[in-house]
């Protein structure tokens, strides 16, 4: 089994930044590839971005590229999702996830309980 607990979301102004935490426990958890999905008002999870077990190969949506980096610290076990240039379509409930590589950026096994970030225009 494996925890992923999210902390960091808030609200924020449009060209604004905001740093998101995961947290992952449970035995396996330092095994598997961690990510990030969001979540919009009235539309479906999307994903955002993934990080390896080992820390590299950052792979990101096409509409976060360039403004988003996710990174990883392998001693705690926890996955950080920087977000800068913020935009309203940015606004969701940001989710992270964790899985085996082939799964985790099509249909991740565990889930954490999301945080909300707001974007004012």
């Amino acid at each position: 089994q494996v925890q992923l607990q999210e902390s960091g979301g808030g609200l924020v102004q449009a060209g604004g930044s905001l740093r998101l935490t995961c947290a992952a426990s449970g035995r396996a958890s330092a095994s598997y590839t961690m990510g990030w999905f969001r979540q919009a008002p009235g539309k479906e999870r999307e994903f955002v971005a993934v990080i390896s077990v080992s820390g590299g190969s950052p792979y990101y949506a096409d509409s976060v590229k360039g403004r988003f980096t996710i990174s990883r610290d392998t001693g705690n076990n926890t996955v950080y999702l920087q977000m800068n240039s913020l935009i309203p379509e940015d606004t969701a409930v940001y989710y992270c996830v964790a899985d085996v590589s082939g799964k985790v950026v099509r249909d991740p096994g565990y889930w954490g309980q999301g945080t909300q970030v707001t974007v004012s225009s």
